[in-house]
Formats: C-alpha cells, structure tokens, sequence
C-alpha cells in the first residue's frame, strides 16, 4: 500500500530570486560543457556558437511550460505530478518519474567518464572505466554518510565553476590581443560539413549542457513569491549559461582548430595551455574536476532519493525504502543507483551517455509541455506564469526532432532502461505495493496546499 508522510504546508520560504538564480545556474553550468565542446567542435567545425545558441533556444522553450506549471501548481513537485494531473494514468506518470531518476544515473555515470579522463590525467594516470568506478563509489560513500548541500553551498561550488569558463575566454581574448590565434575560426564549418544536419546533432549534445534547469520545480514551495521570482530566475539562469557556453565555445575555437578539440577529452585544459595564459594546468584541472564532481554528486544525492520515494510511493519495490539507522539515509536506493551507473560507464563513452541522457529527458519534456496544454482547463485562484501557447507546441515539436536525431545505439540503450522500469512496476504491482501517483496535493488560492504530501525526493523523510 502506498506510504504517505504528511508534512506541514509551511515550508520556510528562504529562498529568493537571486539565490534561485544561483541555484539554477549551478545546476545548469559547467560539467557538461567542460567535457562536450570538442566533440561538438568534431561536428561542426569552428562554429561551435551555433549549436550552443539553438540548443538553448530549445531549452527555452520547454522551461516556458515548466515556468506555467511549477508556478500554476507550486507544491505539484516535479513532472510525474505534472504528468499524473494532465492524463490520469499510473503507469505514464511512473513512466514519466523513473525516465527522470534513468537520466539521473545516466549522467552520473557520463559525469564519472568525464572525471577519469585528461583532467584527471594531470594528477593519476588511471583506465576511464576504473577511475569512473572509484569516483562513483566514494560519491556513494559520501551520499551514504548524509550529504547536506545548502544553497550557499551551491554559490561556492558555481562561483568555482564560473571562474573555470571566464579563465578560458579571457585566456582567448589575451591571445587575440598579442596578435594570435584565428578568429575566423569561429565562423566557419568544417570542410565537408552540411552546416544544417551539423548544427542539429551538436544541438542534441549541446543541449546536455542545458538540461538541470527541471530540477528547480522541486525548491519552490521553499521560494519567496514564485509566481514572480521562479520565471524570472528561469529564464534569466538558462540565457546566463546560454551566453557564457557561447563566449567559451567561441574561445575554444579562436584559439584552437576543431580537430585538436575534438581528440581531447579536456578541450579546455588544452585551450587554457595553448594560450600561455599564467594558469597552471593542475589548477584548472583542478577546477574542472571540481565542476564534474559537483555535478555528479548532487545527481546522485537526487536520484537516490527520487528511488527512495518511489519505494515510499509503491513506484518501486520495498527494498528501495530502506534506510541506515543512525544516518537515515537511503542506503539500497543510494547502492542500486550507484551500481547501475558503474555497468553503464563500461557500455559507452561520455558522448554516447549524455546522449541516452538527453532521449530520456525528452520524454520527461515532451509529457511536461503536452500537459501544459491539457492542464489550460483547469483553473487556480492564485495568478501565475502563462506561456504564449504557441511555445509549448514549438516545445513539442522541438522534442520530437531531437528525438528523430538519436542514434540506433542510443534509442537502444534508452529502451533497455525504461524497459527495467517497466519491470519494476510490475514487480511491484506482484508484490502487494499498490503504486499511486507521487504526493498530487490540491493548490488552494494562495497557491499552497492544505497538507503536501512527501514529494518523489524524499527529502522530508530523510537527514542526508
């Protein structure tokens, strides 16, 4: 039967616009930048811009829909419940959580790769796949033993980042300045490249670098004004990272040409050395691994607790529920996330892992942005972000194309994964645990709720 803890509706609402900024943009910037611009490069040319700028204009788009529905349902948590309101099927709306707690593990595991490659290097020479393995264990150890990430933690950790990417384009801008470098790099495709098929699948990479904006939905009910603060924070985080990608996507380029981009796995390490900017390799090493790790980390804190309350809920088996007695922490959430993340760094590298990351946050998006549209019959007493309509249509549209760009490989692995979930719920339908919707709550006119439920974090329930 499905588990329910009730918490009080008063959440203390600490959290201000600029702090959700901050928030956001941690969680959007750096790890999948730090990692992805040379392959972009490899399939595009010196016009790494291009892809950048059209992936956030999509990313755009579907954070319109979110924007409407955190704010039209400020307590709803997440798109399962956006999911479960609009089409009123279980099976969807699990469907549409476990893609989230899938991409989750994904990235985690694309994140590890990322560690234990060329920034590593500089330190400990290691095989990828058995540096990624460690990091993931000694992650999981740390989640186990209660990991408490406070915002001001978060402004620490995207200052670092932030500090990473402005050293690379200012390294960019000293060497134009001494005569050198190739700033027409940046305005040219590859020899052979058809810009219009290039620009879209950098895109479909690209848009790794954007994802991270959706987990926000889950902080509202602790910000101050959402109606007005969250769209605003939205909005501005993505085109902050939006232009910050471009400035060092174009840096890259200036300084480099796109084939010694694409064969490195720290493009911006060798930017950073190839300008003869005064900054030691092992220190933007450093920060970049800093950046990865950090990504990673809080992915992994998020997905174990999305697994523990799916247990709660009936979504997954009992066993995901268990916690350690003096840590209150997830422990077999927080093991079968991690072990699941070491097999998938042994089937593919960190290109082909964002990849099937971004296939199932597609799916995520593309329920978030149909259900904008259903949930427009439905009325709230309080006022509340509305996108154009025709934003979540393009939305729409835009899933579906980058949908249609995914490799064989990827559509593959993808289907494996929700086809384990798919398993897991009829496990747990076998079992006695009959699945519900994860913590639907009504919204009342101050767009609160009279008793919230847990929500598919299980943050309420646990100390870590």
């Amino acid at each position: 039967m499905t588990q329910q803890h009730t918490v009080g509706s008063a959440l203390k609402r600490d959290i201000t616009g600029p702090l959700l900024f901050l928030f956001i943009l941690g969680d959007v910037l750096g790890a999948g930048v730090y990692a992805l611009v040379g392959t972009i490069a490899g399939r595009v040319g010196g016009a790494t811009w291009a892809p950048m700028v059209l992936a956030l204009v999509l990313a755009l788009l579907t954070a319109a829909s979110y924007a409407e529905l955190v704010t039209k349902y400020p307590r709803a948590g997440g798109a399962a419940v956006f999911a479960e309101r609009a089409f009123g099927v279980p099976l969807v709306s699990y469907l549409v959580g476990f893609c989230m707690l899938a991409a989750g593990v994904v990235s985690a595991a694309a994140l590890a790769l990322a560690f234990s490659g060329d920034y590593l290097s500089v330190f400990l020479d290691v095989p990828p796949t058995a540096g990624a393995a460690v990091f993931l264990v000694l992650v999981a150890l740390l989640n186990a033993r209660g990991i408490k990430e406070s915002l001001r933690a978060n402004v620490v950790m995207t200052a670092v980042e932030l500090t990473g990417l402005l050293i690379v384009v200012v390294a960019a801008a000293l060497l134009l300045g001494r005569g050198e470098g190739d700033p027409g790099r940046a305005l040219s495709f590859g020899e052979g490249v058809d810009p219009l098929p290039a620009v879209l699948g950098g895109a479909l990479l690209a848009y790794y670098s954007f994802v991270g904006f959706e987990t926000s939905a889950n902080v509202v009910e602790e910000l101050r004004e959402p109606s007005r603060t969250y769209p605003r924070a939205l909005f501005g985080a993505l085109a902050a990272a939006g232009v910050m990608y471009v400035l060092v996507g174009t840096a890259a380029s200036v300084v480099l040409p796109a084939e010694r981009l694409a064969a490195s796995s720290a493009p911006l390490l060798d930017v950073v050395s190839a300008s003869g900017i005064a900054v030691p390799g092992w220190l933007f090493s450093l920060i970049a691994l800093v950046a990865v790790a950090n990504g990673a980390l809080l992915t992994m804190i998020m997905a174990s607790r999305l697994a523990y309350g799916m247990g709660v809920q009936g979504l997954l088996p009992g066993v995901f529920t268990r916690v350690l007695p003096l840590r209150g922490t997830p422990w077999a959430a927080i093991a079968a996330t991690t072990a699941v993340a070491v097999v998938l760094t042994t089937t593919g590298g960190v290109v082909v892992l964002a990849e099937t990351l971004v296939l199932l946050l597609l799916f995520v998006f593309l329920s978030s942005n149909i259900a904008v549209l259903v949930l427009r019959r439905e009325r709230v007493a309080h006022g509340h972000f509305r996108a154009w309509t025709p934003l979540p249509v393009l939305a729409v549209l835009s899933c579906l194309v980058l949908l249609s760009q995914q490799s064989a490989e990827v559509w593959w692995r993808g289907g494996i994964l929700i086809g384990a979930g798919a398993v897991l719920y009829a496990v747990a339908r076998l079992t006695g645990r009959r699945p519900g919707a994860p913590g639907r709550t009504d919204v009342t006119a101050d767009g609160g709720s009279p008793a919230a439920t847990e929500d598919a974090s299980g943050r309420s329930g646990l100390r870590g």
